[in-house]
């Protein structure tokens, strides 16, 4: 299937469906293997926890299904429709997009540019006159949209979008790393240890952020070694060990121990509650 075929990013999947489902991934790093057959699902409207010790593979899953690497084997499917993914581009253009742990902002660029960078709006009207390059951008639409992707991830914290990123909390600058994400028409969010560093209140923002995403339909991979958030936020949770899915597991139905037991000993994927 060719990139052009490919499912669009805004298409709905239905409720209880697999809007992202992955399935058999291998992805070797020379004699290495990283992921030996991984399966993974993911649906609207929900936040999927993706946990297991380090080693295990789950950076490997996102940077695959953010098209930083490309897997050696598998299928991916958006809405039951089998799509490539090979490049970033590929995979931004089927509507995912990752949250890194680094964030990449720049500081020296206030909060509205650091969501429009690379992607600047121009005045209307100088389209016929002016080559692209010297097109005024539209400062004002742009802080607009700024001002509303800020107040639907109910960024109370920020007082304004002209604030340089420099100076925001850690907090504030993961709320700014995942507006900028899901302002790109994306449908799927991968969030890369979104709380790793912060505080009580930062990490406070950022779970409220993640839960305004899923209440608008957004389904959205958390990675994280914090236990305590991941219950907190998710829905369920899928754990990997050594390359492998050994569980999925309904967040309400399982405990800490059981999720432990599952990263430490990879467990028996048959006690999961597979949803």
């Amino acid at each position: 299937m060719t990139a052009e075929q490919q499912h669009p990013a805004g298409t709905s999947s239905p409720p209880g469906e697999p809007h992202l489902k992955v399935v058999g991934v291998v992805k070797h790093f020379g004699g290495v293997e990283a992921l030996a057959g991984v399966d993974f699902e993911l649906r609207r409207g929900e936040v999927m926890g993706l946990v297991g010790d380090n080693g295990a593979g789950k950076s490997t899953l996102m940077k695959i299904l953010a098209g930083a690497h490309v897997a050696d084997a598998g299928h991916f499917y958006i809405d039951e429709t089998e799509v490539t993914i090979s490049s970033p581009h590929e995979a931004s253009r089927l509507g995912i997009q990752i949250v890194y742990q680094d964030l990449a902002l720049c500081e020296n660029l206030d909060v509205t540019a650091n969501l429009f960078l690379g992607k600047e709006p121009t005045v209307p009207g100088w389209t016929r006159f002016l080559p692209e390059r010297l097109r005024p951008i539209d400062t004002l639409s742009m802080e607009l949209e700024a001002l509303a992707a800020v107040q639907r991830l109910d960024v109370r914290t920020l007082k304004s979008v002209r604030a340089k990123v420099g100076v925001l909390s850690g907090g504030q600058r993961q709320a700014v790393a995942i507006a900028r994400a899901v302002g790109t028409e994306s449908s799927i969010l991968l969030l890369d240890e979104p709380t790793a560093a912060l505080g009580v209140a930062q990490t406070a923002q950022v779970l409220n952020a993640v839960r305004r995403l899923r209440d608008n339909g957004h389904a959205i991979v958390y990675i994280s070694h914090n236990l305590g958030d991941v219950f907190e936020i998710t829905d369920r949770i899928t754990v990997l060990r050594q390359g492998t899915n050994v569980g999925v597991f309904e967040t309400k139905q399982t405990n800490n121990d059981e999720i432990v037991a599952a990263i430490t000993s990879g467990g028996d994927p048959g006690n999961g509650n597979h949803g």
